[in-house]
């Protein structure tokens, strides 16, 4: 064989061949970026409601509101079932009434007068040893005396707690005379009254017997008759 020539020159293009069998698919190429946001699509058509889902938890407790508006006043409920009787209010009580007999009438001057005739002292706030009477009850207390004057004059002083807050004089002129005197105080607990002559025996004229005896008596008020007004 003899050695291989020189390359000749480039033929002319040939005519355009027939379009060939299509290859077999290719491996998956890599993932494009996102292209841009495109125009809003119509509107779908609707489609029915669906059910409830399930109730969701409940969520925590939100901040207390404003006060709303106050409303109309409602219209006046029934009338209630009547209610029992209630217990008795016992209120408190204090009362004398003394008076003189023929062993205590011209009584001693400048000491408590000892009424040792008792007509009421169911509370014994009236102490007949000592003549006074002793608050139990503080309030306000109303205190009346009446005196027969017979023989001497009368002088007479209601004292509260040693100071004398009332006097009642009455001269004696032949036959028998009347006096009497009346006080509102206001008693606090453990405060003293009584009824005492003052100015020696010329004027303990405070007369007594059978038929007319001298007469004090009080209610939470004083006197030689005496009674609770008010506490």
């Amino acid at each position: 064989m003899g050695e291989k020539g020189l390359r000749g020159e480039t033929g002319p293009q040939g005519q355009k061949g027939n379009k060939g069998d299509v290859g077999p698919t290719g491996p998956e190429g890599p993932r494009g970026d996102i292209g841009p946001l495109g125009p809003t699509g119509l509107p779908g058509s609707m489609d029915p409601i669906g059910k409830p889902g399930p109730k969701g938890e409940a969520g925590p407790i939100g901040p207390q509101g404003e006060p709303g508006v106050r409303g109309i006043r409602g219209w006046k409920g029934d009338r209630g079932e009547k209610g029992k009787i209630g217990e008795t209010l016992v209120l408190p009580k204090s009362a004398f009434t003394v008076g003189l007999t023929v062993l205590s009438k011209f009584p001693s001057s400048d000491v408590p007068i000892k009424f040792d005739k008792i007509l009421y002292n169911e509370f014994n706030h009236y102490d007949i040893a000592t003549g006074k009477f002793t608050c139990h009850i503080a309030g306000v207390y109303y205190f009346t005396y009446h005196i027969t004057v017979f023989s001497r004059n009368v002088q007479v002083s209601l004292v509260k707690n040693g100071v004398k807050i009332l006097h009642t004089k009455d001269a004696y002129m032949s036959s028998e005379d009347q006096a009497s005197g009346g006080l509102v105080l206001q008693l606090k607990l453990g405060d003293e009254v009584w009824l005492q002559v003052t100015g020696g025996d010329r004027f303990n004229g405070l007369f007594a017997d059978e038929d007319d005896d001298r007469r004090a008596d009080g209610s939470a008020t004083a006197s030689i008759r005496i009674s609770l007004v008010t506490n």
